[in-house]
């Protein structure tokens, strides 16, 4: 259904602040009628108390309030005490403030717990005792806490107590995803992908490069095909800010790093809503620019990849129609993703718009409940972008999977492409959807079994040491029948292992990958090596850079095709093209 965008209204929050029931805040003088006077100067609608393993700094404000509230009440209070009272409510009325805390789980990582006013702070002690925080640090608000419980647990916890669960400053010291400290790759797997947590709060938000968390945590890593929200506090343990001589910060203040967020109410249950959801387009980096955050020039921007895609048209005839019903297939059978339809994904152009967008929507929900079987839950709205209307069809990560148009066409997404599946991709579907079927009950699938043939070439499955990039295709073997030859592919991204692959029946890249390996072998003397790992070439196809790398292997030279940015990890992003500046 299409949001009624009258309903909604942005709001400023700050989400990770600190009070002087943090053992480690800076200005332990201050009030907190001074923090709110900071929260309404700056802007802020909504902001959380965060203290180290403590929600004893939002519990001295409310006592404070129903202290200033009993004596007003018996008549016993002074003028100075009524004033303060007032100003109270005046403040509260313009900034909610929400209980909540960070929490130390073991191995030092730090995870925001916040939570509904109407939540007894007894309850919240209670979840802190459960996590195994040591009654003392609840009264000292430490960030010490010794053997408290793991990441998974702490998300488990808070999201079932009704909480709203954020990995804090996840990309730098003490964050689940900081980077150049290396807790094993499934574990940072699982701490950043995990159901139960809402949101990532990272510190380079408003950056724009392909090394920015956000982009990293966008859906098209196979690794991590979860796309996680991204928000930004501030994590201030003071009032101002404190800069260097050259005007970098060195401590955050109140409201330094704000987060705008979509909602139907200044409210607890509102919030929590939005981060529940999928619609990513309700949080942004709040910016006091003239131009606002354009969320959707940012994706143009980004261009076609594994996760969006763009259609200036949306018209039957020319197939424009089928192509964007393609497209929305091919997103539910793998990792989700969005389509914009009314401009195209290059930013020299300007976009078209949807002449009728209400109809246009209309149609579309019709066209897709009816081509796309089994059914598939989409949100069709309408949204804005230089000055015109455009559609965003969001598509879901289909549990049911394969999904087909008209019943027998299954497509799938192939980095930036769409493309009817072949046999073994099919398979590797079904299996899928069995596994998420909770009527069947299936053991884990392993990949297809390669032929044996005496004429057949097959690397190993895995090669030692570095692990191979996580996008593009491989080569694994080939086999040579009567006057045709028959190439066995791997996908990279998803380790699906694809036979019978010829050049007439081979997808683009596909193509690309056994044109290459016919007519232009790879010369090891001519690679860029860096260790057991190097690059053949680099390239740009529809705007995206891609790369050929190679990886030595028992003597053996193994090649991968047509990587993207988002495949190369670790190691390999030393041969990443120079970054534009932003």
């Amino acid at each position: 259904m299409a949001r009624k965008k009258s309903r909604m209204q942005w709001f400023r929050v700050d989400l990770h602040l600190h009070t002087p029931a943090s053992a480690d805040y800076q200005e332990p003088h201050i009030s907190y009628l001074d923090m709110l006077r900071k929260a309404e100067f700056r802007g802020l609608d909504i902001i959380a108390f965060t203290d180290h393993n403590t929600v004893s700094g939002y519990a001295a404000m409310m006592r404070e309030i129903e202290q200033l509230t009993f004596l007003e009440q018996m008549g016993r209070a002074q003028p100075d005490e009524l004033r303060t009272l007032q100003e109270y409510r005046r403040l509260l009325d313009k900034v909610l403030v929400l209980p909540g805390f960070e929490f130390t789980a073991t191995f030092g990582f730090h995870i925001l717990g916040i939570f509904s006013p109407q939540t007894p702070l007894r309850q919240v002690e209670h979840l802190l005792l459960s996590l195994n925080v040591p009654p003392a640090v609840l009264d000292e608000g430490n960030s010490e806490v010794g053997a408290s419980s793991d990441v998974l647990t702490a998300y488990n916890m808070i999201n079932g107590a009704g909480g709203i669960c954020i990995a804090a400053h996840a990309n730098s010291a003490h964050g689940v995803a900081m980077r150049g400290f290396d807790f094993g790759g499934q574990t940072k797997i699982a701490y950043t992908q995990d159901r139960n947590l809402h949101a990532l709060e990272v510190t380079d938000l408003e950056r724009k490069g392909r090394m920015s968390t956000e982009r990293f945590f966008n859906g098209t890593k196979s690794a991590y095909p979860r796309r996680m929200r991204c928000i930004q506090g501030s994590d201030a343990h003071r009032i101002n800010a404190v800069t260097d001589k050259g005007g970098k910060y060195t401590h955050q203040g109140i409201g330094d790093r704000v987060t705008e967020v979509l909602l139907a109410e200044r409210s607890f249950e509102s919030l929590l809503e939005m981060f529940q959801g999928a619609d990513f387009s309700r949080s942004r980096p709040y910016t006091a620019a003239k131009n606002p955050y354009d969320y959707i020039q940012v994706a143009r921007e980004e261009g076609e990849t594994l996760v969006q895609s763009f259609h200036e048209q949306m018209t039957r005839h020319g197939g424009r129609l089928y192509a964007i019903i393609a497209d929305v297939c091919a997103f539910a059978n793998t990792n989700g993703g969005t389509v914009y339809v009314g401009l195209s994904s290059s930013t020299k152009k300007n976009p078209i718009g949807i002449e009728k967008p209400a109809e246009s929507v209309e149609q579309l929900q019709s066209e897709i409940a009816r081509m796309i079987s089994p059914t598939l839950d989409v949100e069709v709205d309408v949204q804005e972008t230089g000055g015109k209307p455009i559609i965003r069809i969001q598509v879901p990560s289909g549990d049911e999977r394969p999904y087909a148009i008209d019943d027998n066409k299954i497509y799938v997404r192939d980095e930036a492409d769409t493309s009817l599946a072949v046999r073994d991709e099919i398979v590797s579907l079904v299996k899928h959807g069995l596994e998420n079927s909770s009527d069947v009950e299936t053991e884990t699938p392993t990949p297809p079994a390669l032929p044996e043939s005496p004429t057949a070439v097959v690397a190993d499955s895995e090669p030692p040491g570095i692990a191979p990039p996580t996008a593009g295709v491989e080569i694994i073997g080939s086999e040579q029948r009567g006057d045709t030859r028959y190439y066995i592919m791997r996908d990279l991204r998803n380790g699906n292992i694809v036979k019978n692959v010829t050049r007439s029946s081979a997808r683009r890249l596909w193509g690309y990958a056994i044109k290459q390996h016919a007519g232009n072998p790879v010369k090891a003397d001519k690679v860029e090596w860096r260790g057991e790992i190097g690059l053949w070439s680099r390239y740009e196809r529809g705007g995206t850079i891609r790369y050929d790398l190679v990886q030595k292997d028992n003597g053996k030279i193994r090649v991968y095709y047509g990587v993207t940015d988002s495949g190369m990890q670790g190691p390999w992003q030393a041969f990443l093209a120079p970054e534009d500046d932003d």
